[in-house]
């Protein structure tokens, strides 16, 4: 349950295909950042991270008071769990894993539906969410299987949910990438339905997984003051609220990650349709696929590193998740797997 792809200290000297991680790396101002952050560690972070919220509140065109930053997405997931302490929640399958972990910290009870499976609907999905469903959480886009779905889907449930009285949770930190993002972020339904709560983070558009920066946004002041009740004190270091502050500005940074992205994910798709394996969802960073089982033990022979699917609830061995990387990156992932194909 616990396993995640960027484990390079197990695996050193791979090639690292199983994070999904920008592979443009971390813009220079925000290493400009960090390294100005350092001669401001004598000091306690500033609590609340209000200079960050209120830089993030600019990029994001909301009010500062309707954002909670956190030590990475999964810090502001688990706050959130541990402030509401549902006692019974819906989860797409599969889907990212720390819902699942933050909800179970909680001791809540957790009812599951399948994303991959023939007859779903959205309705059949808004159809479970029943008066006692606490809290439902969605990833838009999935991860790991890189679909994207529309925002009428959502509404659905959205609507389903504000009857129920249930908390609806969007993780969008994947969105970033995805080149209609006005058209799908729930961004504009925050202000009317204090039930939402949105996910972000800074994670994987700017490359930067080890500072651990995310955020929050719900309409819902009470809620947010109850997250930031149970969250521990200076959970955002001083260089994690700089280098954010930065990131906020890197608007040119994002276009330009979504185009070097396009190109080579174009590449290894055209690549990949060559090869015995079924692609599946892959519009933001990374592919999703099937091939054959212990495909990942066979690359790590060839110096290559990617996702073993096979421990998210909702999938089984044979799933696989690859990020996009740069050109020579990508053409060695490909050798590889010819190699292991045999062709």
């Amino acid at each position: 349950m616990h396993k995640h792809g960027g484990d390079i200290y197990s695996h050193p000297n791979l090639i690292d295909f199983s994070a999904n991680i920008n592979f443009l790396g971390v813009p220079k101002t925000l290493m400009e950042a960090a390294r100005e952050a350092l001669t401001e560690v004598i000091h306690y972070p500033q609590p609340g991270s209000i200079r960050l919220c209120e830089a993030i509140a600019q990029m994001e065109g909301i009010d500062a008071t309707q954002i909670i930053c956190g030590n990475g997405a999964a810090d502001v997931i688990f706050s959130l769990a541990l402030a509401e302490k549902p006692k019974k929640a819906l989860l797409p399958a599969p889907t990212f894993q720390e819902y699942e972990q933050a909800l179970q910290s909680v001791d809540c009870k957790i009812e599951r539906i399948a994303l991959l499976a023939e007859d779903f609907s959205w309705e059949a999905f808004a159809g479970k969410i029943a008066e006692d469903i606490d809290m439902v959480f969605f990833c838009n886009p999935n991860n790991p299987t890189g679909v994207v779905y529309p925002r009428e889907g959502l509404e659905k449930l959205l609507q389903r949910c504000a009857k129920t009285g249930t908390r609806l949770v969007v993780d969008e930190c994947f969105l970033d990438f995805v080149s209609e993002e006005d058209t799908i972020t729930m961004k504009p339904y925050l202000a009317q339905f204090p039930n939402l709560f949105l996910i972000k983070a800074f994670t994987k558009m700017f490359a930067i997984p080890g500072i651990r920066l995310g955020y929050g946004m719900s309409s819902d002041e009470k809620l947010l003051l109850k997250v930031q009740t149970v969250t521990q004190p200076w959970n955002v270091s001083v260089i994690a609220q700089q280098v954010g502050v930065a990131a906020t500005k890197e608007t040119d940074f994002i276009e330009k990650t979504r185009q070097a992205i396009e190109i080579e994910k174009e590449y290894l798709l055209q690549e990949l349709e060559r090869l015995p394996v079924e692609l599946y969802g892959h519009v933001a960073n990374f592919i999703c696929f099937r091939g054959e089982e212990n495909l990942d033990k066979k690359l790590e022979q060839h110096g290559i590193l990617i996702r073993n699917c096979s421990n998210f609830q909702g999938l089984e061995e044979g799933w696989y998740r690859i990020a996009v990387r740069n050109r020579q990156d990508n053409q060695l992932l490909i050798q590889a797997l010819k190699k292991v194909f045999e062709v």
